[in-house]
């Protein structure tokens, strides 16, 4: 799913082509697909290439025919000024009620989505790939309240994340409207 979901967070599966999840964390349980679809905004990543220039990242979800998560990746490069977009598709990997999926942008390669914190009102999520070369703060709205990030920045650190290298993504009034 935004899985950021190149300029997203799933693009990441064609990179890793691996489902796994970072060693010592756990995906969240209770997990409500339906209440978790719609538009998320990226608020801060660990650098990646296919996300690398763009700000202005969002990751919409929505279901498929077939069961699945359609994911569609958008970021914008404020520097050539361009849009960048992906789709892919998101399943499953345990139960539905795990935040828990597999995520790809092309063919049969796919990456770990691992949702490892969600707000009980879904307004605010902290996903890994399938290890801690990947991490994402996803937000319902374009400006997280800093003492929900700096608890989620927190508590990737305790989970053993990279923090000190999350690149705070833009969102402000520079983001051309889509």
């Amino acid at each position: 799913m935004k899985v950021l979901l190149g300029s997203s967070v799933v693009s990441m599966a064609l990179l890793t082509g691996c489902t796994g999840i970072p060693d010592g964390t756990e995906p969240i349980t209770g997990f409500e697909l339906d209440r978790y679809l719609g538009q998320w905004f990226e608020i801060a990543r660990l650098d990646h290439s296919f996300e690398r220039g763009l700000d202005c990242v969002t990751a919409t979800y929505s279901l498929r025919d077939d069961d699945g998560v359609r994911v569609i990746n958008r970021g914008y490069n404020l520097e050539e000024q361009a849009w960048d977009e992906a789709e892919g598709r998101a399943y499953f990997i345990d139960e539905e009620s795990v935040g828990r999926l597999k995520v790809s942008f092309f063919g049969p390669f796919y990456g770990g989505y691992n949702i490892l914190e969600l707000d009980d009102d879904y307004q605010w999520a902290l996903v890994a790939g399938p290890n801690r070369d990947y991490l994402w703060i996803l937000s319902r709205t374009p400006e997280m309240d800093s003492a929900t990030e700096n608890r989620l920045r927190q508590r990737a650190a305790e989970l053993d994340f990279p923090t000190d290298e999350l690149i705070d993504v833009s969102q402000g009034e520079e983001c051309p409207t889509q």
